[in-house]
């Protein structure tokens, strides 16, 4: 999940690839403006892909086992990075045999030109449930966090303001009218810069601050592996936590050296994927039985902490918009003609302020959104677009590793979201 992800934009023209020289601008990754070099490449797919869903992996690991939770982060790595590298491979190929100077610049624009409409419709669909899902998480957690501090439990005994959560999130909701309300986001796409150093130096105190509790006193309840419906529950939780497919080409187009955008894109998976393990093992290990779902709440009450839970609160808070806005582009291009259109904004931000007040639990709604949503943007749709422009070329062993990644998607989707829904429900919470 990714706070650089919002600003690289998934609209274009819904009847054709645009030309180069009449091609909509699109914004770039965060820390490039021209073609990146491999370091610049490294920290903008780094950017892309780590954000708040890090801080509910000692929970996960908690449900799931700290073995089952490292295998499947892995696993989940390795096919990210493997339906990322089939967009890359796909995009070439299409490049190769457009027609003029015609380009495919978002996966918007990859799914159209592999199945027209429909396959830019699923894109689209699958980028504002994805987007949104994001945002809610955001709001659940600024909520969670905040009535924490504050040590508050209930709000004014009425629907939808029964707990201070609640109150929290509503406090936001005008802000948030106010922030989405502005056309272009270019002066705070810095503030995404801001919140991912915030983000590290939330887990370097929080790292500390467990290997602290681990020295002063080994927690009860350790376990190594869990039952099959909390693997799901990882599952979901996982792909929340490494969704950033949608950066995959526009980093790839941005690049100078393209040949070795694999290999960097390889060792930035393996090393978020260490940096997630190491930070789920060691918040799992400190607290045991008792970690919540996010970890920081974990945290004991000071100055330190307090200050690290407000910034990324803050941070967060300044991240919502740039999160929320390809969902924006993809109804203002489709029902506004791509004109900007304040109400429908308003509308969709009501929307998921309405979601996040319902659903309680911020590792819960991880693993939903992960097994949703972040499955078909991530395994579904890149191998069943690589699988229609290569069919006529490739062996038996490419089309199955292709139709056989289709297929895990959908069985993963499917059962990993009535798991997560099961899990929910079975805690008493409800959406």
């Amino acid at each position: 999940m990714a706070f650089g992800e919002a600003v690289v934009g998934e609209s274009s023209d819904n009847a054709t690839l645009l030309p180069k020289e009449e091609e909509e601008e699109e914004e770039t990754p965060l820390l490039e403006n021209t073609k990146s070099c491999l370091p610049k490449t490294f920290a903008n797919f780094f950017i892309a892909i780590v954000g708040a869903g890090v801080l509910g992996l000692p929970y996960t690991f908690m449900k799931t086992g700290w073995i089952t939770g490292i295998c499947t982060l892995l696993a989940v790595a390795l096919l990210t990075y493997h339906g990322m590298m089939l967009l890359i491979h796909t995009r070439r190929r299409l490049d190769l045999t457009l027609i003029g100077d015609s380009t495919i610049s978002s996966f918007g624009d990859l799914g159209f030109a592999v199945c027209g409409p429909v396959g830019r419709f699923a894109v689209d669909v699958m980028i504002v449930l994805s987007q949104s899902g994001f945002c809610v998480g955001y709001l659940i957690f600024i909520g969670n966090t905040l009535s924490h501090l504050a040590s508050l439990s209930k709000g004014f005994g009425i629907p939808l303001f029964s707990s201070a959560k609640s109150l929290y999130i509503w406090g936001c909701f005008p802000f948030q009218l106010g922030l989405t309300s502005i056309p272009s986001l270019t002066l705070l796409a810095p503030l995404s810069i801001f919140a991912d150093i915030a983000q590290i130096g939330a887990m370097g105190v929080v790292m500390v601050e467990d290997v602290q509790t681990f020295m002063n006193q080994f927690p009860s309840g350790i376990e190594a592996f869990g039952t099959i419906s909390t693997f799901y529950y990882g599952l979901g939780v996982a792909l929340y936590s490494f969704e950033g497919v949608g950066m995959a080409i526009p980093l790839e187009t941005e690049m100078k050296d393209k040949p070795k955008y694999g290999k960097v894109l390889a060792l930035a998976m393996f090393f978020i994927a260490l940096m997630y393990g190491t930070f789920g093992v060691m918040g799992y290990f400190a607290y045991g039985s008792s970690t919540k779902d996010i970890v920081l709440s974990n945290m004991e009450k000071g100055a330190l902490s307090t200050s690290v839970k407000l910034g990324l609160c803050i941070n967060l808070f300044f991240t919502f918009p740039l999160m929320l806005n390809p969902a924006f582009e993809v109804f203002e291009r489709r029902f506004s003609n791509g004109n900007y259109c304040v109400w429908m904004r308003w509308v969709l931000v009501l929307a998921v302020t309405m979601v996040a007040l319902l659903v309680p639990n911020f590792a819960d709604f991880m693993s939903l959104v992960g097994s949703s949503t972040c499955c078909a943007l991530g395994f579904i749709l890149p191998a069943l677009f690589h699988y229609q422009v290569f069919k006529g070329d490739m062996d038996k062993k490419g089309a199955f590793m292709d139709l056989g990644l289709i297929v895990l998607g959908v069985f993963f989707g499917v059962t990993g979201t009535c798991y997560s829904l099961i899990e929910m429900f079975s805690q008493g919470k409800h959406i």
